[in-house]
């Protein structure tokens, strides 16, 4: 608004001179795109993170069977076998996997042996790419200044707890891209009806991608809120709930077409799922030294200390300034879903699985930039009042003047009187302030760089994966007949074994399957005795005692190859005392 020369004001107000003319500026619409120094700085960082996340990337972490099951899912949506390589039970929502098949389909055409758990993690560096610029357009939407948005990218990319999981084939990844999209949407500064209406698709898309994302919509919902135009606020709020509502609907929609909605005999059901999913036994309270999900807790904090708990703390300093900072109202929805996925996670009979964090990872990063902005700007534009001013402003008029900038712009040809001496007054002032920031940084700079060296040190240097690339190595170059060899294998390795020649599914057997698979059970009529061989790996030494089959099978064993020493080993063990070549 302008006020021009020479109106009136209240008795007792300063009184404008003629020749000044007072403008209250709105804050700045950042238009990404058309912003070359925002280009030039993202494609830097960009660089920098797909560097870093890529170096060493097939054999560091340990492939996991998480990863082994989403791609073995993939490639069964790739080959036109369904929606998974064994009956699919609606323990996901299957939206993830199809998008890895996507993501895959060009390598597994190209050259299909690649299609294994370690090469087509390079997959995932699109997706790691995907959500970083998202974060800063995100951050820049929210009003972040340039170098706040990059600190978040940074953080976001390059910490040592990224670094390890967003190399992973997990859903959380794919989910998290899309949750970030809706929420660029919500933040759009057009301020479009069909923004909103897509964020609530996009975010419908998430959640069927990792149900897990359900817990971040209400901070969607804020966030949308808050940057909506008020005049069609009410309208953008109910298009996006009811776009998400519609999209999110088709999930039970498809299990009701196919008679499996409801549980019932011979049939799985999503029911079944959820029921199976809700009721996952609990890892324990994660601040009780003796549960399993603080032993997750510890896992993230070897990794890296500053992103999880400063994201924490800088959501509570935002929460709790909402009242007082412009830039804590502007991030009230990433504040608000870092405080809801930390107290899901801190539910005492709650699981907790170790990919969690994944779904926080962005705006724990956004938070935490967000607060050393708030911060910054209270330490260098927080003007102290001079003796004899009035106090702070408490009409809504005047905390607009406060929040938002005032210029002061003399009229054409109009020099402000004792400008120089007011600039350099104004300059003096600052330079302690500025001082004490920079000192602040390279402080903070000094404590992280280190710690963040040895973080990544092992996710570039070490090789995790030796153990398995030699057992798959083994079995392909020792078994006469694959394609009648009965092996128990993890999901990890799953893929290779297909590869070589060994039968989908009854040849090259998950070993879950053998247990509770009907379809599979029925052509093992004499149990452990109709395998060949077991691929003892972690993973299978861990859960082989609740499985009867696979632990007779590691009991009727022999090893014929070790790999690797310690918990870690992998052994191909012959099974002895069976008779082979049960029903395929």
């Amino acid at each position: 608004m302008e006020r021009p020369a020479g109106a009136a004001t209240t008795p007792g107000a300063d009184r404008p001179r003629a020749d000044v003319r007072v403008r209250v500026l709105p804050r700045p619409v950042i238009r990404f795109r058309s912003s070359r120094p925002d280009l030039l700085l993202c494609l830097g960082l960009l660089t920098v993170i797909l560097a870093v996340q890529g170096w060493n990337i097939t054999h560091f972490p340990t492939l996991s069977d998480d990863e082994g099951t989403y791609l073995a899912q993939a490639w069964a949506v790739q080959q036109g076998e369904g929606l998974a390589h064994y009956t699919y039970w609606y323990d996901h929502p299957p939206l993830g996997w199809i998008q890895i098949a996507g993501l895959t389909y060009l390598p597994s055409v190209i050259a299909p042996e690649s299609m294994t758990v370690a090469t087509m993690r390079f997959a995932m560096l699109a997706v790691s790419a995907a959500c970083a610029v998202l974060l800063y357009v995100l951050a820049r939407r929210l009003f972040l200044p340039r170098w706040s948005a990059a600190l978040a990218m940074a953080l976001f990319g390059l910490s040592p707890l990224s670094v390890v999981l967003q190399r992973e084939i997990f859903l959380d990844n794919l989910a998290v891209m899309w949750m970030l999209l809706a929420f660029c949407l919500a933040a759009s500064p057009s301020r479009h009806l069909w923004h909103h209406f897509a964020a609530g698709l996009v975010g419908a898309v998430s959640v069927l991608t990792k149900e897990t994302m359900l817990v971040v919509l209400p901070a969607l919902l804020v966030t949308m809120w808050r940057h909506s135009h008020r005049d069609t606020r009410k309208f953008a709020v109910t298009g996006a709930i009811t776009a998400c509502v519609l999209i999110g609907l088709s999930y039970p929609l498809y299990a009701l077409l196919n008679n499996e909605l409801f549980p019932g005999p011979g049939h799985v059901s999503l029911i079944d799922g959820i029921t199976y999913q809700m009721g996952r036994e609990g890892s324990g309270f994660i601040l009780d030294a003796g549960s399993g999900s603080h032993g997750v807790l510890q896992s993230w904090l070897y990794y890296d200390r500053v992103l999880p708990l400063g994201g924490v703390a800088g959501a509570l300093l935002l929460l709790s300034t909402l009242r007082w900072s412009v830039t804590a109202r502007a991030l009230a929805g990433p504040a608000l879903a870092v405080a809801i996925l930390t107290v899901v996670a801190m539910r005492p009979s709650g699981y907790l699985p170790a990919m969690y964090v994944i779904q926080a990872l962005p705006f724990l990063a956004l938070v935490l930039a967000g607060a050393a902005a708030s911060v910054v700007h209270a330490v260098l534009h927080r003007r102290l009042p001079a003796r004899g001013s009035s106090p702070a402003p408490r009409t809504a008029f005047g905390r607009i003047l406060r929040d938002r900038a005032v210029r002061r712009t003399p009229a054409p040809g109009v020099a402000p009187p004792g400008a120089p001496d007011a600039a350099r007054s104004r300059a003096l002032t600052h330079l302690p302030r500025r001082a004490l920031v920079g000192v602040l940084a390279l402080a903070a700079a000094v404590l992280l760089t280190p710690r963040w060296i040895d973080g990544n040190r092992d996710a570039l240097t070490l090789d995790a994966n030796a153990p398995y690339r030699a057992a798959a190595g083994w079995l392909q170059e020792e078994i006469a007949d694959p394609a009648s060899t009965r092996v128990l294998v993890d999901d990890a390795l799953w893929l290779d074994l297909v590869h070589d020649g060994f039968t989908p599914g009854t040849g090259a057997i998950w070993f879950y399957k053998a247990d509770l698979d009907p379809a599979v059970t029925k052509t093992m009529p004499r149990g452990w005795r109709d395998i060949d061989y077991v691929v003892s790996s972690p993973t299978v030494r861990r859960d082989a005692v609740d499985l009867p089959n696979v632990k007779a099978a590691l009991q009727h064993s022999t090893p014929v190859a070790v790999f690797g020493r310690g918990e870690d080993r992998i052994e191909i063990r012959r099974i002895t005392g069976g008779t082979t070549g049960g029903a395929r």
